[in-house]
């Protein structure tokens, strides 16, 4: 397992978040502490995020530890000693001769990490740590006066995406993109959707990469619950399937939505939702210009959602009405458009640095380099007794999303390959090929 960057762009990235902190600052970067599923047995492993960004170390019980003095950066990355006896159970560890490859100034062991640490804290006059994520660390930390939140000033810088970044996204979304055309043509009624998500991951693996998200594949009216996770009902012949799925490489994520129907072609209905939803998804893309508004891309499709509901008959009301408030866009429409239009995307599948809409510390405006989603959806839960919900369209729910690279010259749909007009979906569903 070695570094997916060059040392170089690890280097430049530590020096772009020490450009930010005052002289005498020491950041302290954990990553994630192993978690039981039950008894013995652990849940899968997944470095820390920040972790990542920093040095790329992915085994666990790593701490990435650095300090300024006098516009020098000095780091340590404190990881395991190799022990044989141990790795005979758990595989060949990379131990601490092994991690001097990293790029980090010096490498300890695991077991000095707390006098070492101690000590550097002692000699810093600011400490900037992310607590909650490991709870050796954090015991440390209790005895400073304050501990700043270096999140602040990391996030922004991972927002804008390197050639490298966008290279392993851009693969992500192409193995994304080609599960959900294994799982379209497999589809056939009465298909469970755990058989679907199978086709999905069971594609991820075989392209020596794992999920960033666990699957959604919803059926029939499971697919108007926006975090569907069951995924074990049986997708009834003339229902539509949403397959909200997405995987990672090397850390960094790809999140793809399609909807489909399983039997291969969509009811009027169906279609007449389904092509307002990509009408609003098509027009969100092409919102997404250097320079506009992060909020921009939420109204163009808002608008289109809104006005698409009051023309099918679904809403009566001028499209004013239908939006409601200016400012917060909730309006009627959003009774069966409620969430928001995309989120960044990056080591996180809803990246930092404000990465859904309406979080605190979004982006004023988007900026060549981000990668975020374009999602879409329309959703008339037959189940819900808060709303009104028309017969002719109960129990559908419809979301389309993309991942969207932000360049000078125009928004990039990394997601381009995976079908989404009806004509490609109908054509490719139960093809078997």
């Amino acid at each position: 397992m070695g570094l997916p960057f060059d040392t170089s762009e690890y280097i430049g990235r530590q020096e772009r978040v020490f450009a930010e902190l005052p002289d005498t600052s020491i950041l302290i970067i954990p990553t994630n502490d192993r978690k039981i599923r039950s008894n013995d047995v652990g849940y899968p492993f997944r470095a820390n995020s920040y972790m990542l960004y920093l040095c790329g170390w992915m085994e666990d019980e790593g701490i990435f530890v650095a300090h300024n003095h006098n516009g020098n950066i000095y780091s340590t990355l404190f990881v395991p000693e190799r022990d044989t006896k141990k790795e005979i159970w758990e595989g060949i560890r990379i131990g601490v001769e092994g991690a001097k490859e990293w790029p980090v100034t010096n490498t300890s062991a695991i077991e000095n990490s707390v006098s070492d640490i101690q000590q550097m804290i002692a000699q810093s006059d600011h400490v900037y740590s992310i607590i909650g994520v490991s709870q050796s660390i954090d015991k440390i930390c209790e005895s400073c006066s304050v501990v700043h939140d270096p999140r602040t000033i990391i996030d922004p810088l991972r927002r804008i995406k390197s050639n490298k970044e966008i290279q392993y996204m851009q693969k992500a979304a192409n193995i994304a993109s080609e599960a959900h055309k294994l799982a379209m043509t497999k589809s056939s009624p009465n298909m469970g959707e755990w058989e679907i998500q199978s086709s999905v991951e069971g594609y991820f693996m075989s392209a020596k990469s794992t999920w960033s998200f666990p699957s959604i594949v919803g059926g029939g009216s499971n697919a108007t619950i926006l975090h569907y996770k069951s995924n074990d009902c049986i997708v009834d012949d003339g229902d539509l399937v949403l397959v909200d799925a997405g995987c990672e490489i090397n850390g960094y994520a790809s999140d793809i939505t399609r909807t489909w129907p399983i039997s291969g072609s969509f009811t009027e209905p169906q279609r007449e939702i389904y092509e307002l939803v990509l009408k609003a998804e098509k027009a969100g893309i092409a919102s997404c210009q250097v320079g506009k508004p992060w909020s921009h891309m939420h109204r163009v499709v808002s608008e289109i959602i809104a006005q698409g509901l009051i023309d099918l008959g679904i809403l009566d009301c001028d499209l004013q009405e239908a939006l409601g408030d200016e400012a917060n866009l909730d309006g009627p429409f959003r009774n069966f458009f409620m969430h928001g239009t995309g989120h960044l995307l990056g080591l996180d599948v809803h990246d930092v640095g404000g990465g859904r809409q309406g979080d605190p510390g979004a982006p004023q405006s988007l900026e060549n380099g981000m990668v975020l989603t374009i999602e879409p959806g329309l959703y008339f839960a037959d189940w819900r007794t808060d709303i009104y919900i028309p017969e002719r369209y109960s129990g559908i729910g419809i979301r389309i999303e993309d991942d969207v690279l932000i360049t000078n010259d125009g928004p990039v749909v990394l997601s381009s390959s995976c079908p989404k007009e009806i004509n490609e979906i109908e054509k490719i569903v139960g093809s078997g090929i």
